[in-house]
């Protein structure tokens, strides 16, 4: 099995590059092969791991493919030092999500067969 890492720190709002990023890991973990996805969110990207977010019918969406990818058992990891550096690190979580560190991605990296960024 191949085991995929998906880094993502573009900004949720204003680019696709989030969507893009989640549409990539939702088809990978729903693939035949079934590659082992793991997605961890830097930098500007942290926020759409946030609770709370409108969704699909109002505009948004984001909170809703994350959750999913959650359903499918997709690690998601929030960066520590970059939640906290937008003040967002005790804000409620997508549930499922969890913030985690850089030992924890250079772990994750490691173990990667394909590493993507976002």
């Amino acid at each position: 099995m191949q085991n995929v890492l998906i880094i993502v720190h573009a900004p949720p709002y204003g680019s696709e590059r989030v969507l893009s990023a989640l549409r990539l890991a939702t088809t990978l973990a729903g693939s035949d092969a079934r590659p082992a996805v793991r997605l961890f969110l830097m930098s500007d990207a942290v926020v759409a791991g946030l609770a709370n977010q409108v969704d699909a019918a109002a505009g948004g969406g984001l909170r809703e493919m994350i959750e999913a990818l959650v359903a499918q058992g997709v690690p998601v990891k929030l960066c520590r030092t970059c939640a906290q550096a937008r003040g967002v690190h005790e804000l409620p979580l997508i549930a499922g999500t969890a913030i985690g560190t850089l030992p924890e991605l250079a772990q994750w990296t490691l173990e990667a067969d394909k590493v993507l960024t976002f």
